[in-house]
């Protein structure tokens, strides 16, 4: 059963999770209060979080109902979401072998195909294929990074063979299982730094791609940032293709018309992706809200889980997070600073395609240290 620990719990709360109402509720100690998971109240510190598998057990331990999220109400959305969390739990435990198919969920639910596979992406923000495979890769990572054997844990995770794993590791794990197991280490990766106008620029890649574009005020930070990000992966020199794409981000940052267009080799989970995918679909210039995004990848109710995957976004400019604002219109935070987020923006407004052509004749890669 999904949920059964408190990490998987408080990371549902974290997120909001709406599939998971009604595996469980949580109070608040300060409070007295028990929410759903999915309750849009501002989140408690997890010290005075405790979680419950009914109502009735957080009334007996003295809490009462929100009067917001009505935990003793099916759903907050009624019969339909009550049905996609079940569904999600039944996705949750099943293997490649033992797929439950969309057809089955939705007779289950008493819906259409069509309509239940909306409503699914709707509520938890991926199809239940995604969902099911999201929560297989989630477990191979907990098997890997508990240091067990590759194959057994590919075979714990539920998956079909290994190659079902390989072929999809450069999104869902970034990096072979081998290599994550051993926390990057064997893992080879280029990275170079420059002086832009906007500070110090660092570049790294594995030879699939672009793992990490970060800025700062200090070359001797953004290396050591590195360093912390990929603690066990071996460092190596630069190479000409890595040259070509810090001159790429240069040309990009001196003159922004057309946009980054990198290969990439982020790690992230399916719901990252989904978001980073959204953010590179963004034309230079543009301008978004964290919930156009959220609707934009169809979880209009994951405002708050889009950006938090905005905030991890590995790859500074290429996955153009700082296009990003605040309802309002206001620069909210950006992890490289709100005054590199204006610089950025400003620039892009500014900006016309005849500009990179100019600036990339003058990108030089003696430039790439």
């Amino acid at each position: 059963m999904r949920y059964r620990t408190a990490a998987a719990r408080w990371r549902a709360v974290a997120e909001r999770t709406a599939a998971a109402d009604g595996a469980f509720v949580f109070g608040v100690r300060t409070t007295g209060i028990y929410c759903r998971p999915s309750c849009p109240s501002r989140r408690a510190n997890r010290v005075n979080i405790r979680f419950f598998p009914t109502c009735d057990d957080a009334e007996q331990a003295g809490f009462r109902a929100c009067r917001r999220c009505h935990p003793r109400r099916a759903t907050a959305a009624g019969p339909l979401a009550a049905a996609v969390a079940d569904a999600c739990r039944r996705l949750a435990g099943t293997s490649e072998h033992g797929a439950v198919r969309l057809a089955e969920l939705a007779r289950a639910a008493g819906y259409s195909p069509a309509h239940f596979h909306r409503a699914f992406k709707r509520i938890v923000g991926l199809t239940p294929r995604a969902y099911a495979e999201a929560h297989r890769f989630r477990a191979l990572r907990d098997e890997l990074a508990a240091g067990r054997d590759v194959t057994a844990s590919i075979a714990g995770a539920g998956f079909a063979s290994p190659s079902r794993v390989y072929e999809r590791k450069g999104t869902a794990l970034g990096m072979t299982p081998g290599a994550f197991r051993r926390h990057g280490d064997a893992e080879a990766i280029r990275y170079a730094t420059a002086r832009t106008p906007l500070g110090w620029l660092l570049v790294a890649a594995t030879e699939r791609g672009v793992c990490a574009i970060t800025l700062g005020d200090s070359r001797a930070a953004l290396e050591r940032d590195l360093r912390t990000q990929f603690a066990a992966a071996r460092r190596v020199d630069a190479n000409p293709e890595l040259a070509a794409h810090v001159a790429k981000v240069i040309a990009y940052l001196e003159a922004p018309g057309s946009g980054l267009a990198l290969p990439l080799d982020v790690r992230g989970t399916a719901f990252q992706h989904r978001v980073w995918q959204a953010l590179r679909a963004l034309p230079p210039g543009a301008r978004t809200t964290y919930g156009d995004v959220a609707a934009t990848i169809g979880a209009p109710n994951s405002v708050r889980a889009v950006a938090r995957a905005i905030a991890t976004n590995p790859a500074a400019l290429a996955i153009p997070c700082h296009r990003v604002v605040a309802k309002t219109g206001a620069l909210t935070g950006y992890r490289w600073g709100v005054k590199r987020k204006a610089a950025l923006l400003d620039r892009e407004a500014c900006a016309t395609p005849s500009d990179v052509a100019r600036t990339n004749a003058r990108a030089s890669v003696q430039r790439v240290r």
